[in-house]
């Protein structure tokens, strides 16, 4: 029992060392408080659209060149290849604020994987979504 009574001792030395303060408890519980609010909205993905105006880059990430792309650009449609994860709205907002153009419609097209071999070697190529966004007449956005 002399092992218990030694730790015993050894809190009882702790406690002593370090006086409690019921005054300084308060501030401290404040400050806390305004810290993980702070880390929560650090925490949410930067993805959404806030309500200020503020847009995200994560939402497009490149235009999508293709034969038939630049057909639609003469028609004021743009294809990009776009975040699986985001919808139309956020996508047009994204483009709206990078472009700075009006956006009348966004349309979506999921392209699925497609099977690839080289030599014996079997794979596949990897799915992505392509948005083709309809700006106003007159308005441009200059890709090349």
């Amino acid at each position: 029992m002399a092992i218990l009574d030694f730790l015993k001792n050894k809190e009882d030395a702790a406690k002593a060392k370090k006086p409690v303060k019921k005054s300084v408890k308060k501030p401290l519980v404040a400050k806390e408080d305004n810290k993980e609010e702070k880390t929560v909205s650090a925490v949410k993905p930067a993805k959404t659209v806030a309500k200020n105006g503020k847009f995200s880059y994560e939402a497009v990430k490149q235009p999508h060149i293709s034969e038939k792309a630049s057909y639609l650009a003469e028609k004021d449609q743009y294809t990009f290849e776009v975040a699986p994860n985001y919808n139309k709205h956020e996508i047009k907002d994204a483009v709206e604020g990078i472009y700075g153009v009006n956006v009348l419609s966004v349309n979506i097209i999921k392209i699925p994987a497609k099977k690839r071999r080289l030599g014996k070697t079997e794979g596949f190529r990897k799915s992505f979504k392509k948005a083709v966004v309809k700006i106003k007449e007159g308005q441009k956005i200059e890709i090349l």
